[in-house]
């Protein structure tokens, strides 16, 4: 007779959408089977959860894995790697890499590329520019991608849509969520002239300030209003913008970062030197704190790491040569676990804004929740784990985080993926077989 299931998690707390349940999981074909008291049922495999919670696997939906082209950083690999020791199930890959990812034949090369490496799932975003605004109707449809990423400022890599009337063009053609760097190119540049020559990292906040993220927010959600089309607005990371986003629910998405969520200027600028430098920056603590206010009234829809690596050398070059960004993906469970282990939100909204809130905004096909025929796929936590987060941990190429030294209460303890035990107990379980993520719709 063969076994009834091909894995039981046994013995765990699921977080699943009528609340915390003490219960087993059955998993068959790489599907949930079965909730409930499995304890006599046959399996080939069961994993022992007692004194764990079994969440529904974390999706980051902001990642730069930098291949291909940019490599000595990061590449599938390594970042998917890093995906899986922190929790982390599915990731969306950003386009701005060499060459950027702005056609058909580029995407299909991210694909093969990470076929039999990535240990994680994955998309790949199209990045729009002027020139292939009209194609993006068809590029967002086809297999593996996330959707469109339109960046309105200049930020790591050559992809930038500027002006109102391309951003329109571009938002015009199209039906899917279009995620946005919402940074405002005109006023960067006549602003540089604050860093220019060189200058203290400090400045980084004085540089791409407020304005520049009020601007291109503002201006983004008139021009999909105009069009109706909807917009995912990444990295949210002022008060101001967070006044005006909650005026256009119909219309955009909010995503925030553990990065702004835990850091504050000046203090991380005077700890970290550029590696806390970031696009958007990390700013005062009245920033910080509004973003709090916004993750609790339910205005922030997901939580994104940005992980967006560099190596060492890089980060030491005197700023504004310094290049922003910092890892994040391995680190975002940890951190999110740590806040909620400080009462800033609770365990069931960090499900919603790391699984459940990125499966309704990209339409993500059976995934986001612990529920009969959704995707075995599980990030295993334990609450009351204290643990550091060093350097040592990083399994990203680039060897650092910005975190170094932190204790955290918190800790991912499995990363399932499918119904495959992908990492357990600090160990990534091989080999890679990370697949394409589907899309209600797509493909």
């Amino acid at each position: 007779m063969s076994d009834a299931y091909d894995l039981i998690l046994a013995r765990g707390t699921l977080c699943t959408p009528s609340g915390r349940v003490e219960a087993d999981v059955g998993i068959t074909g790489g599907r949930i089977a079965a909730l409930g008291d499995l304890g006599a049922a046959p399996a080939a495999t069961r994993l022992d959860c007692s004194g764990l919670h079994v969440l529904p696997g974390v999706i980051d939906t902001q990642v730069h894995f930098r291949e291909p082209g940019i490599e000595h950083k990061e590449d599938i690999a390594t970042g998917t790697a890093a995906a899986a020791m922190g929790g982390v199930t599915a990731v969306f890959e950003m386009p701005n890499t060499k060459p950027a990812t702005v056609t058909a034949a580029d995407l299909a090369d991210k694909c093969r590329r990470a076929k039999d490496r990535a240990w994680v799932d994955m998309a790949f975003y199209v990045g729009a520019t002027p020139d292939n605004a009209g194609d993006l109707a068809v590029l967002e449809r086809l297999p593996g991608c996330a959707g469109i990423k339109l960046f309105m400022g200049s930020s790591t890599g050559t992809l930038l849509v500027a002006d109102d009337s391309a951003i329109a063009a571009v938002l015009a053609n199209g039906l899917r969520r279009v995620a946005i760097h919402a940074e405002d190119e005109e006023r960067l540049r006549s602003r540089f002239t604050i860093v220019a020559g060189g200058a203290d990292v400090g400045l980084h906040p004085a540089w791409r300030d407020v304005e520049t993220a009020v601007n291109a927010t503002r201006r983004v959600l008139a021009l999909a209003e105009g069009v109706g089309r909807p917009v995912h607005i990444l990295h949210v990371s002022t008060a101001e913008e967070l006044d005006i986003l909650k005026d256009h629910r119909d219309i955009a998405t909010v995503e925030v970062t553990p990065q702004h969520l835990t850091l504050a200027a000046p203090g991380c600028y005077e700890a970290l030197d550029a590696f806390a430098q970031m696009n958007p920056p990390i700013r005062e603590a009245r920033h910080r704190d509004a973003l709090w206010q916004a993750v609790n009234n339910g205005l922030v829809d997901c939580i994104g790491s940005d992980h967006a690596p560099h190596t060492r050398e890089e980060k030491k070059k005197p700023y504004p040569d310094s290049p922003s960004g910092m890892p994040g993906v391995q680190t975002l469970v940890p951190l999110i676990l740590d806040h909620v282990a400080k009462g800033r939100l609770s365990l069931e909204r960090l499900v919603d804004l790391t699984s459940a809130g990125p499966a309704r905004i990209f339409g993500l096909a059976g995934r986001g929740r612990i529920a009969l025929g959704y995707r075995a796929d599980f990030t295993i936590v334990d609450l009351n784990a204290k643990r550091m987060i060093t350097h040592r941990w990083i399994v990203s190429r680039c060897g650092w985080t910005p975190f170094d030294g932190l204790t955290v209460q918190g800790w991912p303890i499995a990363t399932l993926i499918g119904g495959r035990i992908v990492m357990h107990e600090g160990q990534l379980i091989g080999p890679p077989a990370g697949e394409a993520i589907r899309f209600i719709g797509v493909g």
